[in-house]
């Protein structure tokens, strides 16, 4: 990977404030689209880091939202020290959620996030740990 070209951000996500979730997303889509990126390849990114966002503030009790672009690929992750997923392949089905009632009343927890984020990946790696957290990576080519 040549440094030269690397642009790098990180945000730090606040747990339960959906007031400023979902701003690390706008801002992220900004800077692709001001350095040139194709509209379909920022649709993806923008669909990952959102959904990344949203698991770090509802379930990560927040946590690091980390994004590296290369002319090649952009990498997203989100790193949390939250409660783990105690089954990662049931976390990946379609409805399949953990949210809690206050949280579908907002609107939240619908059970589309893993499977959104793996649709719009070319590569994706869960590490979870009960009682730790987690740590999502996300590739996506350019």
């Amino acid at each position: 990977m040549n440094k030269e070209n690397l642009h790098r951000m990180e945000f730090e996500v606040e747990a339960m404030n959906y007031q400023a979730a979902g701003k690390a997303s706008s801002k992220i889509k900004k800077v692709l689209q001001q350095i040139g990126v194709h509209s379909a390849v920022i649709r993806k990114i923008s669909i990952v880091s959102y959904e990344l966002e949203m698991n770090l503030v509802i379930h990560g009790h927040g946590g690091k939202l980390i994004v590296e672009i290369t002319p090649s690929e952009v990498t997203v992750r989100a790193i949390d020290e939250g409660p783990g997923i105690p089954d990662i392949n049931k976390a990946m089905e379609e409805g399949f959620s953990t949210a809690d009632e206050k949280i579908r009343e907002l609107g939240f927890g619908a059970g589309m996030g893993l499977p959104n984020i793996k649709k719009n990946s070319d590569n994706l790696n869960i590490i979870s740990t009960v009682g730790k957290g987690t740590s999502v990576k996300v590739v996506i080519k350019v």
